[in-house]
């Protein structure tokens, strides 16, 4: 099975019981990193369109539309539409308008240059081919756009390292598995986070899909790290 499909099933198996647990496993602070996201992707008073990449069920999603300039419109795109069925309920409960559609995030059914910022919370790590997911994100967002993207990560000091990975490989399996009855998918969860590209290798792939001013803030002790490009203009790359 294609590590997409594979995906897929796996969000949608385990989306009724996801957001409880992934509250709990973060110990909430899941949504301070966000509220950080947020802050630095809305850095402007004018209207702007915006895509959540891999919405899930939308936390992602509302905090952006609730923080967002008046006038702005906010989308979200995800493989699972079970994730989204969740998000879509949020949103309407929160009363608000942002737009979950069903799709790959390696091939964005938009125009190019089409969003002003895009905004991808903890699902980069989950692509099957990590480099055309950054490609498409760079293709779709505006020349001076923003790309801001919160991804999980290993920390670098060796003890909080010892204390992380006892934590992810063993307790949250467990927790996760014992709740939500699918143990595998919280075994896949931390070791695709063991997987993923250190720091520097990814803002390189991120300049490599063409990203100017690629930079990271490691939040909670290197736990999560915040990565942000702009598109360059016609200009900019000329020069």
């Amino acid at each position: 099975m294609a590590k997409k499909e594979g995906i897929r099933k796996l969000f949608d198996n385990i989306a009724p019981d996801y957001d409880k647990l992934n509250h709990i496993l973060s110990l909430n602070i899941d949504k301070r990193w966000r509220r950080k996201a947020v802050q630095t992707l809305l850095d402007t008073t004018s209207p702007l369109n915006i895509l959540d990449v891999a919405c899930g069920t939308g936390d992602f999603t509302i905090e952006i539309a609730q923080k967002a300039p008046t006038g702005s419109q906010v989308s979200g795109i995800d493989l699972s539409e079970g994730m989204m069925k969740i998000g879509r309920e949020k949103i309407k409960a929160a009363g608000l308008t942002a737009q979950l559609i069903q799709g790959d995030c390696e091939a964005l059914p938009y125009s190019d240059n089409h969003f002003d910022r895009i905004a991808v919370g903890f699902g980069v790590r989950n692509f099957e081919h990590l480099a055309v997911g950054l490609q498409e994100m760079h293709r779709v967002l505006r020349p001076q756009g923003k790309l801001v993207i919160l991804e999980l990560s290993v920390p670098s000091n060796p003890i909080i390292r010892w204390c992380y990975k006892l934590y992810f490989l063993r307790i949250l399996p467990a927790v996760g598995g014992w709740i939500s009855g699918d143990r595998s998918a919280y075994e896949y969860l931390p070791a695709s986070v063991l997987q993923f590209p250190a720091p520097k290798q990814f803002m390189t792939m991120l300049q490599e899909a063409g990203f100017q001013q690629v930079l990271h803030k490691s939040l909670t002790l290197g736990v999560c790290r915040m990565y942000i490009g702009i598109k360059a203009t016609s200009h900019e790359k000329m020069d």
